[in-house]
């Protein structure tokens, strides 16, 4: 088994669209297949290093008794309109080190490929004893490609 998963999907819109989107803490909320992401607080990341808060509810996945709690995303990885990553920075401690992100690329057709991949090969390894990763299924990373796609076609709105 491999420690990290990807989906693609080509979404008919420009890179630069749905990059906007995946940067904006509120993007992220609005995408999220889990039903986790509840809100988010921070301004729209530009760059490796950059923050925001969300808030979380992980009732929605039912596996952990954590209920309403705040994380905090750390860009890992930024190129505009190409590439962004981030890690997801808690209260508990080991932090995991599991990443998530997004690879635009063009499409023949003129639209966008998008790319959704999650990465755990790094996880503390007081994480990988605990035998719980991946967190979320394929089908979940393939769904929020779904609502991307979507959310972006009916003008998510900026700012």
């Amino acid at each position: 088994m491999t420690d990290r998963m990807e989906v693609a999907r080509t979404i008919a819109a420009p890179a630069a669209d749905i990059f906007a989107m995946l940067c904006d803490p509120h993007g992220h909320v609005a995408i999220d297949s889990s039903g986790m992401l509840q809100d988010a607080d921070g301004e729209p990341a530009t760059a490796v290093g950059d923050r925001f808060v969300i808030h979380m509810d992980r009732e929605a996945l039912n596996d952990f008794p954590m209920g309403k709690y705040d994380v905090t995303v750390e860009i890992r990885e930024f190129e505009k309109d190409r590439l962004i990553a981030w890690t997801v920075l808690g209260k508990i401690r080991p932090q995991i080190g599991h990443v998530y992100g997004y690879r635009l690329e063009p499409a023949d057709d003129g639209g966008t490929v998008v790319t959704s991949f999650y990465d755990w090969s790094d996880i503390d390894p007081e994480w990988r004893k605990a035998n719980i990763f991946p967190i979320l299924p394929e089908s979940a990373l393939r769904a929020t490609l779904g609502i991307l796609d979507r959310t972006v076609r009916r003008g998510y709105p900026r700012g």
